[in-house]
């Protein structure tokens, strides 16, 4: 089994001028590979899609009602957002009902998404509030809190919120700790790696909600939170927002840096997890909505809502049509 394999190409005028590889797994619940293009067990980083399943010690000991923390909360500890007023505002709830200030926050700070995204013009200032992980880190925060662990060190792999985290990341995706493969995200937080396959399962249970035999009590709130609030998942103008709006409650989608997408289907029990290997983003949200077209789970409408992210057309800054963005791949079964 070939590895990787091209699945986006790039032409300028009719000749081939780049080709993006990368590989997929679509997945069940219990892990058995339904599709694939690629090698379905390639071990890749899983970046922000791993955010759901790093909300899971935080959910398994009723966190969230410890603090008050409603839907839209939930939907903040699984975030990539854009730092719009929306999502700042419910950080600091978060900070608040966990009796911290926004310096406890140790993601970092950057422009808020929405500025590039957008174009608008940059707050006068910013802070961790804004950065895209800020719901995530405030929600290992208050995970501290609930259990008394010390906040100054809430990122180091051996604090027993990063080990809980490890645990059931593992469990959720059918490996064991020491299987997984640690690196540190952009936002300082530990981050694993994993095939493509287990990655797709943890989100096919996921998506599953309740009716997962062993955790079903913290996915369907997860499931729920995320589908309901895709703007706060994600943000104006952002992927997660306009896969999940098309998807009509039955998607749960994540995406991650360098390549990385997720989506799980609630009604069918199945997730699909894509990996381009150089991290093209417009290769990658073609890629994505190709194998969900391949897959049936587009209907006219959704294949048109979703038809900006193909980006079929390439244009100069002219709006001159000068090539091409075609998948080149097909869906082998199982």
């Amino acid at each position: 089994m070939q590895d990787l394999v091209p699945l986006i190409e790039l032409t300028r005028g009719s000749t081939p001028e780049c080709l993006h590889f990368g590989a997929l797994a679509v997945v069940d619940t219990v892990g058995r590979v339904l599709a694939r293009a690629g090698n379905p067990h390639w071990v890749t980083f899983t970046r922000s899609t791993l955010k759901p399943l790093q909300a899971l010690p935080f959910l398994a000991t009723d966190g969230p009602r410890r603090f008050g923390y409603g839907r839209e909360h939930l939907a903040l500890l699984c975030a990539s957002h854009g730092g719009e007023p929306m999502h700042v505002e419910r950080v600091q709830q978060m900070l608040e009902a966990a009796g911290l200030g926004v310096r406890a926050l140790q993601c970092g700070c950057h422009v808020p998404g929405y500025v590039e995204l957008t174009g608008a013009s940059p707050p006068a200032s910013y802070d961790e509030r804004h950065h895209n992980c800020s719901g995530k880190h405030a929600g290992f925060l208050a995970w501290c809190v609930q259990h008394g662990h010390p906040t100054h060190n809430y990122l180091a792999p051996a604090h027993p919120l990063q080990q809980a985290i490890r645990q059931a990341v593992a469990d959720v995706v059918g490996l064991a700790p020491g299987e997984l493969a640690a690196g540190t995200d952009g936002c300082s937080a530990p981050n694993y790696a994993m095939p493509l396959a287990n990655l797709a399962r943890g989100f096919a249970r996921l998506a599953s909600g309740a009716a997962d035999p062993a955790r079903g009590e913290q996915f369907a709130p997860l499931a729920e939170a995320m589908t309901a609030h895709p703007d706060l998942v994600s943000g104006t103008g952002r992927n997660d927002l306009a896969f999940m709006q098309a998807g009509r409650g039955d998607w749960v989608t994540k995406i991650g840096a360098d390549g990385v997408q997720v989506v799980a289907s609630r009604s069918r029990g199945q997730a699909l997890a894509l990996k381009i290997s150089d991290g093209s983003k417009p290769a990658l949200y073609a890629a994505t909505v190709e194998a969900l077209d391949q897959l049936g789970w587009l209907d006219a409408r959704q294949r048109e809502e979703l038809r900006p992210w193909r980006g079929q057309a390439i244009t100069n800054v002219k709006g001159t049509l000068v090539g091409e963005r075609r998948p080149v791949f097909r869906l082998a079964v199982g």
